[in-house]
């Protein structure tokens, strides 16, 4: 018989060993190593993450930058549209009338003005807020494209000024022009409707029988940039002043636009065509005689880059923007567009 007792101590030390675990260096080097991995990850995610707000900083940037643009030519295209009337036929007012008149004698001695501009600006005209100094302001006068009272349109608002065009002449009950007026009011009271009264718009259809001719609201827009988009919050802003009853009420449109500088392009033979651009033409004839105009906008980010700083320099037409020096990011926006109703009529 063999005897257990002599194999007791063997079987202790055999399981003794297999109870053994890491030793504290062993644990040491493993969380050493724990750690580093969490922080490359850790600094993976932020780089990651960092990289992922920059993109999305750049790309709103970018909408807004190019929907502002879109926005200005989308309405430049169309300044001047007075449906079927030629408004080359009135005669130029003798002086610039004030961008921020309601009155309805004011707006119609304006109306061959299919658009105004202030260049630089350092006074803000009375309808207006916030005005950015040294920025552009411009001013896009036309009828509605949009019928009033149609479907998808707005109906008729009283003491807001509209447009009705007819080329059926109420002291002759033809569509012919039967005499060559000497003023707008007489061409408004044989050949268009101006009025901000509802009564006011008894013309006919261009055929001169029964049916009344369309009614068009008139806009006056008036585009500025103002140094918030809302009190207090420092984010440049374009903003936009339309005419309303009896006054102006102003829209946000595109935040992050820090600057726009406006170069209109001035027919100097009754072509149609520019001849010469300037940013601040010198007469009310030369205001006339734009027919198209070049625009550039600086937008920035709305949100901060820490660690970036701007030194760029930035060219908008003829005006340089000297290095800012802030960690906003940049970039600039130009569009050219081409009056067409004025233009086309001289071509």
């Amino acid at each position: 018989m063999i005897n257990n007792k002599y194999n007791l101590p063997a079987c202790k030390t055999h399981s003794k060993a297999r109870e053994g675990g890491f030793s504290l260096i062993e644990l040491m080097v493993a969380m050493v190593i724990g750690l580093l991995i969490l922080v490359g990850l850790s600094s993976i995610f932020i780089s990651s993450n960092r990289s992922s707000v920059e993109m999305r900083k750049s790309t709103q940037q970018q909408e807004n930058g190019r929907y502002a643009s879109q926005l200005l030519y989308d309405d430049l295209m169309l300044a001047g549209y007075t449906a079927e009337f030629d408004s080359s036929l009135l005669t130029t007012p003798a002086t610039l009338p004030n961008i921020c008149s309601t009155d309805m004698a004011v707006l119609l001695e304006g109306l061959p003005l299919h658009v105004q501009g202030i260049n630089d600006a350092t006074v803000t005209p009375s309808c207006l807020t916030d005005l950015k100094d040294n920025t552009d302001i411009i001013v896009v006068k036309r009828a509605s494209t949009c019928v009033t009272g149609a479907t998808g349109c707005d109906a008729f608002l009283a003491n807001a000024p509209h447009f009705q065009a007819s080329l059926c002449t109420p002291s002759s009950g033809s569509s012919e022009l039967a005499f060559e007026a000497t003023s707008n009011a007489e061409y408004a009271a044989n050949h268009f409707a101006f009025s901000d009264t509802s009564g006011s718009f008894t013309r006919k259809k261009t055929s001169c029988g029964t049916t009344v001719a369309d009614i068009h609201r008139y806009l006056v827009h008036i585009y500025f940039i103002a140094n918030n988009n809302e009190a207090g919050d420092s984010i440049p802003t374009l903003k936009r002043a339309d005419i309303g009853a009896g006054s102006f009420s102003i829209v946000p449109l595109v935040d992050g636009i820090e600057d726009m500088q406006v170069q209109y392009g001035i027919d100097a033979n009754d072509d149609g065509v520019p001849d010469n651009y300037s940013s601040a033409p010198a007469s009310v004839d030369d205001w006339r005689n734009a027919m198209a105009a070049r625009v550039y906008l600086l937008a920035r980010t709305t949100v901060s880059t820490p660690g970036w700083k701007d030194a760029r320099t930035y060219e908008l037409g003829d005006k340089t923007v000297d290095p800012v020096g802030d960690s906003y990011k940049r970039r600039v926006y130009s569009t050219a567009v081409q009056f067409v109703n004025p233009s086309w009529r001289r071509q």
